[in-house]
């Protein structure tokens, strides 16, 4: 299957269980932005999810990007955080949430890779995000960044609340290799409240 840029047309959208409503899984490279009860969920290896809303109006959204900043015009913009940010944020004040009103939380940027030590990719991600909001004024009321561990992040934009699982390592080969998929893709095929962690 392939990821449209940052596009909301390919998330797939189900009813959770756990939850009982309904839920979009994000992949790398989309966003989605909601003004429903409609829950977001993304699986994070060094991939980074920042989670914006407006608390004010309740709405909300997700996205997820695998690199700080890069060659916009290399035709894959979508894989950028750069990029990703000012797509989210920008669709939120489309829909009439106020700049000065939006607050953040922030996940992923986990070193999974094994042997990778002299800048690797999710500290990279992790840094960025933060420089990005504190330039943006946007204030980060929670994170849950770095370490070895992927996670699954759900996310509900109409109360703000986050529920963060952390995988064990035996999921790390299939995180990283969703991750590399996706980074495959793209270069083959160029386009234009609180946590509360549960086992």
């Amino acid at each position: 299957m392939s990821y449209a840029a940052l596009s909301t047309d390919e998330v797939v959208r189900y009813r959770d269980h756990r939850f009982q409503m309904q839920a979009a899984k994000l992949m790398p490279t989309q966003y989605l932005v909601v003004d429903d009860d409609t829950a977001l969920v993304t699986v994070l290896g060094s991939c980074v999810a920042a989670c914006i809303r407006d608390p004010a109006l309740r709405i909300g959204g997700m996205n997820h990007f695998m690199l700080p900043d890069g060659n916009s015009g290399d035709g894959a913009p979508a894989r950028y955080g750069s990029y990703a940010m000012e797509m989210l944020i920008n669709e939120l004040l489309k829909r009439g949430a106020s700049r000065k009103r939006l607050e953040a939380k922030v996940f992923g940027g986990a070193n999974v890779l094994k042997g990778f030590t002299h800048n690797p990719v999710g500290t990279r991600n992790s840094e960025f995000v933060r420089k990005y909001l504190r330039d943006e004024q946007i204030n980060v009321v929670a994170e849950d960044l770095l370490g070895i561990h992927p996670r699954k992040v759900f996310y509900f934009p109409q109360t703000g609340k986050v529920m963060v699982q952390r995988l064990p390592h035996a999921h790390d080969a299939e995180v990283v290799a969703a991750e590399t998929a996706v980074r495959a893709n793209l270069s083959r095929t160029p386009v234009s409240g609180d946590i509360e962690l549960f086992q």
